[in-house]
């Protein structure tokens, strides 16, 4: 059950997906106890370092210009700001930061060489480091992984037939070219998606599929539950259910065994309980701080007090980078 795979076909997936939930998540609890120590949890910080005027329509996206939602275009942070507060970050427990900006591909202006400043001084104090930019060139790829980049977030949202319901500014295969480049530069693939943003279970379980069945499968995949924001076209919607997050999680655990699974926006409205059970079905990777991105997330200190009384600890920085005895740049 604990092998890995990347020939999944739908059928598969769905007789998991759909399988009666506390076998569900037994079954995923056990694969991560092969996979997995149980008792760490991946802290990360992120921090948007360019906020609003995105030119795309993702229709879930306070950043995005085309929406009314009372958020302020802002320019790119000062190398030094972001440093400083990654080094709080560090300090706080966090092991990676990640920094995101809202363009639809990254600048190649001074800009980018700014992110680039960024990338070599967080590098440098022994955190991992993560960038969600957009889309990206070979040349910028290659530019980030020799600044020390070890991580890059680039995810699909949804299905590939839902998305067009969601997104129409960027194609699907535009995502799949950006997570290819990433790749092939050697830098850790950060990918996953939204729930409750009106898709059926079908397409979550085929962007389950999609995730699955890459060349390699993503190193990360963050589990994202809709916060819905007034003035974007998805400000009515409903939270989902504790209950399909943790099927969604249990399914990731299951079809990508050795991959992070990162409990990630919608936690905020989540109980310690709620939280507890997510863990159980394999979740292994959390935001902490005050904003993820421009929604709120949970407090440092509460998540804390979680860890305490569920036995966790954070997980130690480049840890997959040590086990494969890879080079780690400090």
């Amino acid at each position: 059950m604990s092998e890995l795979r990347n020939d999944w076909t739908k059928e598969e997936i769905s007789e998991i997906y759909n399988r009666p939930l506390l076998e569900l998540m037994y079954q995923a609890a056990t694969v991560h106890r092969a996979h997995h120590n149980t008792g760490e949890v991946q802290v990360c910080t992120l921090l948007s370092i360019k906020t609003g005027g995105c030119p795309e329509d993702c229709a879930y996206c306070p950043q995005s210009a085309r929406y009314q939602t009372g958020l302020e275009a802002e320019k790119l942070m000062e190398p030094s700001t972001v440093i400083s507060a990654a080094a709080k970050a560090r300090a706080a427990g966090s092991t990676r930061f990640c920094m995101g900006a809202a363009w639809r591909d990254a600048r190649k202006n001074k800009d980018f060489e700014n992110v680039l400043t960024m990338v070599r001084g967080i590098t440098a104090m022994g955190m991992e480091v993560c960038c969600t930019l957009g889309m990206l060139t070979d040349e910028q790829a290659a530019q980030l992984k020799e600044a020390g980049l070890y991580a890059y977030n680039h995810n699909l949202d949804t299905s590939e037939d839902y998305y067009k319901d969601i997104i129409t500014t960027r194609s699907y295969e535009d995502r799949l070219q950006t997570l290819e480049t990433v790749r092939n530069h050697d830098i850790s693939v950060c990918c996953g998606g939204i729930i409750g943003m009106g898709e059926t279970h079908e397409d979550r379980i085929s962007l389950l599929h999609t995730l699955s069945t890459l060349p390699e499968h993503p190193e990360s995949v963050p589990v994202n539950a809709l916060i819905p924001v007034q003035g974007t076209p998805m400000e009515n919607m409903k939270r989902v259910s504790v209950w399909d997050m943790v099927r969604m999680i249990a399914t990731a655990r299951l079809t990508m065994p050795k991959a992070m699974v990162r409990l990630s926006a919608g936690r905020v409205h989540m109980s310690k309980e709620e939280q507890a059970l997510c863990f159980m079905a394999g979740a292994n990777s959390i935001f902490t701080g005050e904003k993820l991105l421009t929604t709120d997330n949970n407090d440092l200190g509460e998540d804390m007090e979680m860890f305490e009384l569920l036995g966790l600890k954070p997980r130690e920085s480049f840890k997959d980078a040590k086990e494969k005895h890879l080079p780690v740049t400090t």
